[in-house]
């Protein structure tokens, strides 16, 4: 009977099979870090973009921003994070220097094998649901399978029982030692205190002092909050499925909150939404219109900042607009919400809106007008700076 080719290649020093699954497994735990604080950066910082949000297709933030991004309450990365703390462990342990050999192989392989089938799925959440991808996430999956293949070759390097009973040997190796119960109890410690207490910080809410701020409308009919006299206006133009319109709003709602006497933020929209707003060629942000009319039309029933606050949060995965779902969360009559939003002076509000936007050559949103200046994207530090300085 023949020997497999593999069989017959002499193995190479162990210390180099090992030194070549070691540096992979920190590559994978470098990787899921950068990912974890980039997750979190993404959220919290108002001029913060990932190095390779580079186009609509390769960008990690649109990743970051997807719900797919977190899994039992805790953002993937951070799973990525234990998942490689615990291969990493496993393989400082599997180094046998007297025989000069590898154990524990068949088990660091089926975890590779089970973070090669999980790389996978994501790759198809990220081709087929978001249609981007993440430079680091690609890495990442290539960092799984790198890890699969090489513990398959020292496996056929250096085991010749086959994989059930190879696995049996593997669990009589951990069972053996004094360590295992210990290392076992820190990753459960470590995982059930995530799932119970990691921070949701991708979660926006508004203060908690909202009642308290001043509401109104200007002389032409837009919504404000804040002061009374203000010492700064912001009008923020936005669209209710723009990620970063929704960052750059409760930034604001909590810039007012520290400064109510000084700051008030005027809201007016510009929708990407392609069967409103002329500059959009091809579908995109497919409801943000609409999303916008019932905006308008919270203004009516004086519930415009609870409704705002709303829309910037509603679920549009399955882009579908359920009326009578936002009508009983908004406590509006679903009728009146309904003729509301089909109203011709509404409508021609958001037209007259959106014209605005299309004259000050707006090229996306979120965009803001302060002090006749229009800035796109973000406010510069130096114009918040303003509100310390007065």
């Amino acid at each position: 009977m023949k020997s497999s080719p593999l069989k017959d290649i002499k193995p190479l020093p162990v210390i180099i099979y090992f030194g070549t699954v070691f540096i992979l497994a920190i590559a994978g735990i470098a990787s899921s870090v950068y990912l974890t604080f980039s997750h979190y950066r993404v959220y919290n910082d108002i001029g913060y973009q990932s190095f390779c949000a580079i186009s609509k297709t390769i960008n990690c933030d649109t990743i970051s921003q997807s719900v797919y991004a977190i899994f039992l309450g805790v953002p993937v990365a951070v799973w990525g994070i234990i998942g490689y703390l615990f291969i990493f462990v496993i393989i400082c342990f599997s180094l046998n220097k007297k025989e000069k050999k590898m154990r524990a192989l068949s088990t660091l392989f089926v975890i590779a094998f089970i973070f090669s089938l999980i790389s996978l799925y994501l790759g198809i959440i990220s081709s087929v649901y978001i249609n981007a991808y993440c430079i680091v996430c690609v890495a990442s999956w290539i960092i799984n399978f790198a890890l699969m293949y090489m513990f398959w070759l020292i496996r056929r390097r250096y085991e010749t029982s086959s994989l059930i009973v190879s696995i049996k040997n593997d669990f009589k190796f951990w069972k053996n030692k004094k360590v295992t119960i210990p290392i076992l109890l820190i990753f459960c410690i470590m995982t059930g205190s995530l799932i119970f207490f990691y921070p949701g910080y991708w979660h926006y809410t508004p203060p908690k002092n909202n009642i308290e701020l001043h509401t109104g409308t200007t002389d032409d009919g837009y919504p404000w909050i804040g002061a009374e006299n203000p010492e700064l206006t912001i009008v923020e133009f936005s669209d209710y499925l723009c990620f970063q319109c929704k960052k750059m709003h409760f930034f604001l709602r909590s810039l007012v909150a520290q400064h109510p006497d000084k700051l008030r933020i005027v809201h007016r929209h510009f929708p990407m939404d392609h069967k409103f707003n002329p500059i959009v060629n091809e579908p995109f942000h497919s409801g943000a219109g609409v999303l916008s009319l019932i905006a308008i039309s919270a203004i009516e029933q004086n519930r415009f900042w609870e409704a705002n606050d709303y829309l910037y949060n509603y679920d549009m995965s399955n882009n579908a607009i359920y009326l009578r779902e936002i009508a009983n969360d908004l406590n509006i009559e679903l009728k009146v919400l309904q003729e509301s939003i089909n109203k011709e002076e509404n409508r021609l509000k958001l037209s007259k809106d959106i014209m605005f936007g299309i004259k000050q050559k707006f090229s996306g949103t979120p965009a803001f007008m302060i002090n006749g200046q229009i800035y796109i994207g973000q406010i510069p530090p130096k114009v918040i700076q303003l509100l310390g300085e007065k």
